[in-house]
């Protein structure tokens, strides 16, 4: 099934993270019109963003929300927890359909000791906020990885965390089982290519016919990178002693455009990585070792981030341009409307509604508090 085929089908299963570190963007309010006009059920955010909020409001999109890595630590205080929730989640409910908090985004890839160590604690104190206002089950609490938490992914059976995060990641992995949330990976068969483009397929990366490889243990066979790497997560977390905490891929792409030294990032390669990625989540494919349970993917990303710093790949991982134009085709046809004034004010004024309402309840909270 091609991507056109299956917006026309019913819309699209994938979810797409919309980033905004970028000084050209088009308005949330027009953006909202391009995801309907393709079909887009599901939305990450890095932040909790009114304006965006605001313009998917009785839309039916589905949304992750972040709260920032500079305000985890904040949050492990309970009373700033329930302030957050009371001023970013609750007034938006449920017209914007807010199904996930991730608390911080690869904590554990820096050094930040201060950070790491309050990861959880921040954590469960949203989650408790959430419990104050009834939204638990509602509203799942989580936080997102990155693949480099990994010390061992091959073969994907003897998938094993990092020496070093498994202190950490132990009590989280308690967490998610108690409190039912996900746990999400970022994964990007590109690194690898790139890292040694001589040595690793590009099928076995681009998902294209191949012969694949077969874990030893299991005998099971991967004709994908990106299916062993989610399948070397599960046995991490196996390895822990859970099987009841899912894996979701919280991010993964392709750049369409990089640095001489990044080999593979072209417009081609990403529309085949893309494409074939779209149409083995139409058709609810499981991974070898979780075959009955679809992927659950976010695609890194929406537009272009002229502003984002490192390589020239990460300023050119989206789908669209800024004006709306694909980058590369992969039969997602979508619709940005031109700026039109008065959709401009009807979106000032429900942005300045709902922000009205949010500070009202900001200010019940201190209240309470004091």
């Amino acid at each position: 099934m091609a991507a056109d085929e299956a917006v026309a089908a019913g819309g699209l299963s994938i979810g797409i993270n919309y980033g905004q570190i970028a000084d050209n963007l088009p308005s949330p309010s027009r953006v909202s019109m391009l995801l309907r006009s393709m079909q887009v059920s599901k939305v990450k955010l890095y932040d909790a963003d009114q304006n965006v909020l605001s313009a998917f409001l009785d839309t039916g999109v589905e949304f992750v929300i972040g709260i920032g890595n500079e305000n985890v630590s904040a949050m492990v205080d309970p009373a700033a927890a329930r302030a957050w929730v009371q001023q970013h989640v609750r007034p938006y409910l449920p017209s914007t359909r807010i199904t996930c908090i991730t608390v911080g985004n690869e904590v554990f890839k820096g050094n930040d000791t201060d950070l790491k160590d309050s990861l959880l604690p921040a954590m469960k104190s949203v989650y408790q906020a959430l419990g104050a206002l009834g939204l638990q089950g509602q509203v799942n609490v989580t936080t997102a990885h990155s693949l480099d938490i990994m010390g061992s992914s091959y073969p994907p059976s003897a998938g094993a965390f990092r020496p070093d995060v498994v202190p950490y990641i132990q009590p989280l992995l308690d967490f998610l089982s108690a409190a039912r949330s996900p746990f999400l990976i970022n994964c990007y068969p590109y690194f690898a290519y790139k890292d040694d483009p001589t040595g690793v397929p590009l099928e076995y990366v681009l998902f294209q016919p191949n012969a694949g490889v077969t874990d030893p243990t299991t005998g099971l066979n991967y004709d994908n990178m990106l299916y062993a790497q989610v399948d070397s997560v599960y046995a991490a977390v196996q390895a822990l002693g859970h099987t009841d905490v899912d894996v979701k891929i919280s991010e993964t792409g392709w750049p369409s455009k990089g640095d001489p030294d990044e080999a593979g990032a072209t417009p081609q390669y990403a529309g085949i990585y893309i494409g074939n990625l779209l149409r083995r989540i139409e058709t609810k494919q499981g991974t070898p070792l979780r075959p009955a349970v679809p992927i659950d993917v976010y695609v890194f990303a929406l537009f272009n981030e002229n502003l984002k710093p490192g390589p020239a790949s990460e300023r050119n991982y989206g789908l669209f341009y800024p004006d709306g134009t694909p980058v590369y085709n992969v039969g997602l046809r979508g619709y940005l409307p031109p700026m039109d004034e008065s959709d401009a004010t009807r979106t000032v004024r429900t942005s300045g509604a709902i922000h009205f309402l949010a500070l009202i309840a900001l200010a019940f909270v201190t209240l309470v508090l004091s």
